[in-house]
C-alpha cells in the first residue's frame, strides 16, 4: 500500500498508467463494451463504476494540453432514445482536473470509437451499468 495513491487503482492499472507516454490513450469501457475483442491489453476493474475510476486516474494523469479534445465519449447512435446523464458527471470530474472543463470533451460515432479503442494503449473493463458510458483519455505531459 502507498500513500497518496487512490486505492481503486490496482497495481496493474498503475503500471499501465506509468508506462503510457505523452499522447498515449487509454479507454475505460462500460460493462457492455467489447473490451477483449478490441485490445490485447485489458485491465479488469469489475465492480467499479467509470466515474470513480476517472476521478482516480485524473488525480495522477494529466490530460493532453496539445489537443483540443483529450477526452472522447462514445456518441449515442442516432435514433437511440437512451439518456446519458453520466456525461454530466464526467464533465464535472474533468473540470476539476483540466481548466478547459467540458470543452476538453468530444464525441466519436460508435464504430469510430471502437476503431480508436483498438489503438489505445489499454482498455479498462469496468462494471459501469450506464449506457454510452465509454470514454477515451489522451495522456498529457507531467510537469510537476
Amino acid at each position: 500500500m502507498l500513500k497518496g495513491i487512490p486505492p481503486i487503482l490496482s497495481p496493474e492499472l498503475l503500471k499501465v498508467l506509468m508506462e503510457m507516454g505523452h499522447g498515449d490513450e487509454i479507454c475505460i469501457g462500460d460493462g457492455n463494451f467489447p473490451h477483449e475483442s478490441l485490445n490485447s491489453r485489458v485491465i479488469r476493474c469489475d465492480g467499479h463504476g467509470i466515474p470513480e475510476l476517472l476521478e482516480a486516474i485524473l488525480q495522477l494523469m494529466p490530460l493532453d494540453t496539445y489537443v483540443d479534445h483529450p477526452v472522447m465519449l462514445m456518441a449515442v447512435t442516432p435514433g437511440d432514445p437512451v439518456e446519458t446523464p453520466i456525461w454530466e458527471t464526467y464533465q464535472s470530474i474533468v473540470h476539476q482536473y483540466d481548466p478547459r472543463g467540458e470543452s476538453a470533451i468530444s464525441t466519436l460515432e460508435r464504430f469510430a470509437f471502437y476503431e480508436r479503442a483498438k489503438s489505445t494503449y489499454a482498455i479498462i473493463a469496468s462494471g459501469e451499468k450506464a449506457l454510452y458510458a465509454n470514454i477515451i483519455l489522451k495522456k498529457g505531459v507531467v510537469r510537476d
